[in-house]
């Protein structure tokens, strides 16, 4: 068995409070025995004003949640999974990027969100991430953790089966999904999409949320999750702030696989085709 933690934030406008908020979690996952913590989509910084969010905006080695983080981990020992920061880009956009760091603080891997989320909801919400943020380009997956081979999505990639394949078609064991969810959607659709994807991949899903009324405004649903290959939701943390456990068995993942076998199923679907 392996403890994981989930921290569950109201992430807010100052990346200050929220690095020491972040190090704080990273100290009580690591005192409650987890292995690796991971936490929500924009960690570091949860801000709808573009032109306020602006000025605190930094290039990756400039992120003061980053650095806080690295230091937490190799004070604490423990890996961890970092949903997501606003960084500065080249092309003069931002990217929405995970990190995954190990016991020494070194980052092993890194992961920009594919899929941007654009819409205009009817509560009168409007969303265009496409504005501020540069899509990514790669997949990526993490060997070696504490939870094997940990593939990254961030938020609305849960939306997108065909990531969650190639992920599983990658070997990946546990796949993570950082998010900042409204409310009205995560209503609708956070849990029976988690669970679908979990079960489609045969693995571990494991969703760190955001929670709760946040500083610029908007309101996020919570129920951090972790959820197993079989679809059963083994940890739902509801809309408490902190810091959360769960225990996985790897080898769950060949006890469903071997029982429902769709991995080994797939065949090359063709075009379609019009009558």
């Amino acid at each position: 068995m392996t403890r994981i933690a989930v921290f569950q934030s109201t992430s807010g406008i100052d990346p200050a409070a929220n690095a020491a908020a972040l190090a704080r979690a990273i100290e009580e996952a690591s005192a409650g025995g987890a292995e690796i913590l991971f936490t929500p989509e924009m960690t570091g910084l949860l801000d709808r004003d573009g032109a306020r969010a602006a000025k605190v905006l930094r290039v990756q080695q400039e992120d003061e949640v980053l650095t806080a983080a690295k230091e937490a981990a190799a004070g604490h020992r423990i890996w961890v999974h970092i949903g997501s920061l606003a960084v500065l880009v080249d092309n003069g956009k931002v990217a929405n990027r995970s990190f995954v760091s190990d016991r020494e603080g070194n980052v092993r891997g890194t992961y920009d969100k594919i899929h941007l989320f654009d819409v205009d909801l009817p509560t009168g919400e409007s969303w265009r991430e496409s504005n501020t943020y540069a899509p990514g380009a790669g997949v990526t997956l993490v060997n070696g953790t504490p939870v094997g081979k940990l593939g990254l999505t961030i938020c609305y990639d849960l939306r997108f089966p065909g990531l969650f394949a190639r992920l599983a078609e990658s070997d990946a064991d546990v796949i993570a999904v950082p998010a900042a969810f409204t409310v009205p959607t995560g209503k609708a659709h956070w849990h029976v999409l988690l669970r679908a994807r979990a079960i489609e991949a045969g693995l571990f899903v494991i969703a760190a949320a955001q929670v709760g009324h946040h500083e610029d405004g908007r309101n996020t649903f919570g129920h951090s999750l972790v959820v197993d290959p079989w679809g059963d939701i083994l940890f739902d943390m509801g809309e408490e702030k902190g810091v959360g456990f769960a225990d996985i068995d790897l080898k769950r993942i060949s006890d469903v696989r071997s029982r429902i076998p769709a991995l080994d199923h797939r065949r090359p679907i063709p075009d379609a085709v019009t009558l």
